[in-house]
């Protein structure tokens, strides 16, 4: 998937939720630690960071520096994190989920631009710890 790819399901997961009364904009085109802010559709401040997995996994992997910098922001500001997967999308209240142990995996060193690797902190989210999910259908 190319960055382009990515920056339109980025936009596209904004405009779906904006037709749901969240008042969001995208940001993933400039270097922020998340891809949209705005509003939820109840009013509340916040950001998404955003990842879409071509793979599904059983866990979905949010690295540790991400989540540092999402939970620096200020305390009223509600911070998302949103995984699309061959299985379904989900999004995590990360202000109220209990956050599991850090792991150490060896990943790339960027999502899409290098076939370097290195080790990285990540936590691995279940999936039941989504606030929302929503499975994709099979035909």
């Amino acid at each position: 998937m190319k960055l382009t790819d990515v920056h339109k399901w980025e936009q596209a997961v904004v405009a779906i939720l904006n037709f749901d009364n969240w008042e969001l904009e995208w940001c993933g085109g400039n270097y922020e630690h998340y891809d949209a802010k705005g509003k939820t559709s109840k009013g509340f401040d916040c950001v998404i960071e955003m990842k879409f997995r071509q793979k599904y996994y059983e866990t979905k992997m949010l690295e540790k520096y991400k989540y540092d910098q999402l939970m620096s922001m200020p305390e009223d500001i509600v911070k998302l994190y949103f995984v699309n997967d061959s299985k379904a999308n989900y999004m995590f209240w990360l202000n109220t989920i209990s956050m599991p142990k850090v792991t150490s995996l060896y990943c790339p060193d960027t999502t899409l631009w290098t076939k370097q690797r290195k080790d990285k902190e990540v936590y691995l989210l279940e999936e039941s710890q989504s606030t929302i999910t929503n499975y994709n259908v099979s035909y």
